[in-house]
């Protein structure tokens, strides 16, 4: 959306929300569970008109695009959403203080969405909770016309003219992130009750101070923007302020891996592929980084004139098939060594796919292995993901990459190792364990808090003795009396834990115990290692 200036005030915001236990390599048939309701059991496969079009969106344009998603082959290899952004509408409501589609749309909204319907596509349009959308706030188009008081109306306008997909962003910057929780709730409700399966998008970010990634939205939305707006920018020093680059929205997304799942997804913004700031290489990486995640994917290139390497980079299938896996599982950052990162996503039929990342500005051998993505045995099948070609290989997985580049494979064969994902309560506080502050940061501390679902509390518990937060950062221990930290996984002892039936989690080097500081109650009480002594504050419960 336009573009915003003012520096954003990041707040850590603790949810209430129900508890959760999931498995992160589970078995071929099962599959994580899906929000009640939603009409989106895989990312959503769509382009939207913001990107290329902005305000100068229209009736011509938007039926150009539905025939150009029709003849490129993007529908056959399926994508579905044509999203009509902001600005579609008239500045008025009409008398009965009903939406209307503006003079650019001369044959109305009801008669734009059979047009997308008739070509075997989906109908989506663009809204907000607050009084003006975000073109509206900024000057750049006329009226007030948001659903805030409208809710129940609007849905049913929607409902109405075929709508299957509602992009809702914030576009203000009041209201707490209470507040935002009941204002988007008042529109999933009036949608569901519409009786029509209606996508429902949320950006909680837009002119307002950052909760996207605060605040697991899965019973909000089927899908929520994790971060401010990403333009067609490789990276900056921006960390979650406008405007964001690809390795800028990775770093927010990727370790928000576990809030993923059927009907609620991390939406790290739409595909900027194929936009002028970005190298066929970038593009490429972007791509293959947003399917690994199980990131709605929203082409928001200009469509009708896309050179043939840029659709090709849209249509591949086995990138689309790893992004719609079943499993709905989203990729974990395994291993981050600055420039060279690990991506892995474990798939329905127990295989993983997984990504080499070189983030740096020169070619790199990208090594990893398949114990590493979560897969035990001794023979495997590398299956390219951009070439289709195969190879065998005994555990190594390793290429040449070239700067700003991914390799991708996905790992046939062995089994998946038993990795369960939870929060770890406390007997002596009721409260989990958290990493302070909700801190990516190697070397962070842990300590206890309120239970919530965000990701700063939710534990991956593997088969080697590791306990993971984030995909990438380990429980570590070091010296008794010592703040337990989470820091960059090594495979050291210090970072291996046994996970008692009594409830104590014994580390490995020390044989000493996760314990809450002096038996401490408090929200911020630190988490440390003790001798092993079997009470209250050493007990930890999965929830």
């Amino acid at each position: 959306m336009p573009a915003r200036t003012r520096q954003r005030v990041l707040h850590l915001l603790a949810a209430t929300a129900a508890a959760l236990s999931l498995s992160v390599a589970a078995p071929a048939a099962v599959a994580a569970h899906a929000a009640p309701g939603s009409p989106a059991l895989t990312p959503p496969l769509g382009w939207n008109s913001w990107n290329s079009f902005g305000c100068n969106v229209s009736e011509a344009t938007i039926h150009q695009a539905a025939d150009a998603m029709a003849s490129s082959g993007m529908r056959d290899a399926g994508y579905q959403y044509i999203v009509v952004d902001d600005c579609w509408f008239d500045p008025q409501r009409d008398a009965q203080g009903n939406l209307r589609g503006s003079s650019k749309f001369p044959s109305g909204m009801k008669a734009l969405g059979d047009y997308i319907h008739a070509r075997g596509l989906k109908f989506g349009i663009y809204q907000v909770p607050t009084d003006r959308t975000c073109a509206q706030r900024g000057g750049t188009y006329p009226g007030s016309t948001g659903s805030q008081g409208h809710e129940t109306q609007d849905a049913r306008t929607f409902a109405s003219w075929g709508v299957d997909y509602l992009k809702y962003d914030w576009c203000s910057p009041a209201g707490t992130r209470d507040e935002q929780v009941t204002r988007f709730g008042l529109m999933r409700d009036a949608l569901r009750a519409t009786g029509r399966p209606i996508v429902y998008s949320i950006n909680p970010n837009s002119y307002h101070a950052i909760t996207g990634d605060k605040y697991d939205w899965g019973q909000v939305a089927d899908l929520w923007r994790t971060t401010e707006d990403l333009l067609d920018i490789w990276q900056n020093g921006n960390t979650n302020s406008y405007p964001m680059g690809v390795g800028n929205v990775l770093d927010v997304t990727a370790p928000l891996a576990a809030q993923a799942g059927p009907g609620h997804w991390n939406d790290p913004d739409m595909l900027v592929v194929g936009r002028p700031g970005l190298s066929l290489t970038e593009s490429r990486t972007h791509f293959t980084l947003w399917a690994l995640l199980a990131a709605p994917l929203m082409a928001g290139n200009d469509i009708r004139t896309m050179s043939t390497d840029i659709s090709a980079i849209l249509r591949n299938p086995r990138l689309l098939a790893v992004d719609q896996d079943r499993l709905g599982a989203g990729g974990r950052r395994v291993r981050d060594d600055g420039d060279v990162e690990i991506f892995a996503k474990p798939l329905s039929d127990g295989s993983v796919a997984v990504g080499l990342l070189n983030r740096g500005g020169a070619t790199a051998t990208v090594s990893t292995t398949a114990a590493q993505a979560g897969l035990s045995g001794s023979s495997f099948t590398l299956t390219d993901l951009w070439t289709g070609g195969t190879a065998t290989t005994s555990g190594a997985i390793s290429a040449s990459v070239p700067a700003h580049g991914i390799a991708a494979y996905r790992v046939s064969g062995g089994s998946p190792l038993a990795a369960t994902t939870s929060r770890f309560r406390d007997t002596g506080s009721g409260r989990c364990l958290d990493v302070d502050n909700a801190s990516t940061a190697s070397g962070a501390g842990t300590l206890i808090w309120d239970c919530q679902t965000a990701a700063n509390q939710l534990w991956t518990s593997w088969a080697n003795g590791e306990i993971r937060v984030f995909g990438d950062k380990c429980l570590d221990g070091n010296a008794g009396g010592a703040q337990v930290l989470s820091r960059s996984c090594t495979g050291q002892d210090n970072q291996k834990w046994t996970i008692g039936q009594d409830g104590s989690i014994r580390n490995a080097r020390s044989g000493l115990c996760l314990d809450v500081e002096r038996a401490g109650t408090a929200n911020g009480s630190h988490a440390i290692l003790w001798t092993c002594n079997g009470q209250p504050n050493q007990n930890w419960t999965r929830a």
